[in-house]
């Protein structure tokens, strides 16, 4: 049995779907979980991948770890619920949150825009006897975390003007490289090569040219097309392309794939939400 799972807790974008909550995933080895991005309904997916996937590993006092890929609030929105929401149930660890330059801004803002709420958990009627205590770590391109079931290695994104990474995630038995939002670049090419699974984010060509200029001008030096991933993907090849953050504007599931399909040959799948490989 694989040691290594990989879980699609939100596959969506900033554009609000029911089906598909913001961006977080989990990589999860030897039931434990380290979380990469945390948008909007993360914890609900989490709460649910435990009662209807049976995903232990998700339980509120085991999510102790979140790598950021950059600061969009579609990344982040999450946030305060990863921090408080385990910790008012039965988390008594230190939470480490990785991310780009300004997340001690983002935590600092979070918890003190919450200090309220927090304090009366900690020092009123509840029964929390421990600190809500959280380490932020910003990062640089290089590995940034080790222990004896993970290497993650942080290498630089490409979106707009954001600082952001993409992570590498050695476990094991996988390889696993999850873009965040970026439009192609070398250092993807680097590290994705040979890897078990490539999740990478995604905009439908064909609709790309339904948009209006100014849109236009923002997607392509923001994320990757679908044209621009087969081209990664044919570079990299890796076991299996995962698709995330799909930009669809009116294509179907079928559609977008179909456009990868054009000129890559290799296995992919357009990731839903709760998914796991």
């Amino acid at each position: 049995m694989s040691r290594t799972k990989l879980i699609l807790l939100g596959t969506g974008t900033p554009n609000i779907l029911p089906e598909r909550y913001q961006s977080s995933i989990a990589v999860i080895v030897d039931d434990v979980p380290y979380i990469v991005d945390c948008g909007g309904g993360a914890l609900q997916r989490m709460v649910q991948a435990v009662h209807e996937k049976d995903v232990s590993a998700l339980k509120m006092r085991h999510l102790t770890r979140c790598f950021l890929t950059h600061l969009h609030p579609d990344h982040t929105t999450g946030l305060p619920d990863f921090l408080i929401a385990p910790w008012v149930l039965d988390r008594s660890e230190t939470v480490r949150i990785w991310g780009a330059l300004g997340t001690q801004n983002l935590v600092d803002g979070i918890l003190k825009a919450y200090a309220i709420g927090i304090g009366e958990h900690r020092d009123g009627l509840a029964p929390i006897n421990h600190p809500l205590a959280v380490v932020v770590t910003e990062i640089d391109a290089g590995e940034i975390y080790r222990d004896e079931r993970v290497t993650v290695t942080a290498f630089r994104a490409q979106h707009g003007t954001l600082d952001a990474y993409s992570y590498q995630f050695v476990t094991p038995d996988k390889t696993i490289v999850i873009s965040g939002d970026t439009t192609p670049n070398n250092m993807m090419m680097k590290y994705a090569s040979g890897c078990d699974i490539l999740v990478h984010e995604v905009y439908s060509t064909q609709q790309f040219k339904q948009r209006s200029a100014a849109w236009q001008a923002y997607h392509a030096n923001a994320h990757t097309s679908t044209i621009e991933l087969a081209h990664i993907a044919n570079q990299t090849r890796p076991k299996l392309l995962v698709l995330v953050h799909s930009l669809f504007w009116g294509a179907t599931e079928a559609e977008i794939l179909a456009e990868i399909r054009q000129q890559y040959a290799g296995e992919v799948v357009c990731g839903r939400d709760l998914d796991i490989f």
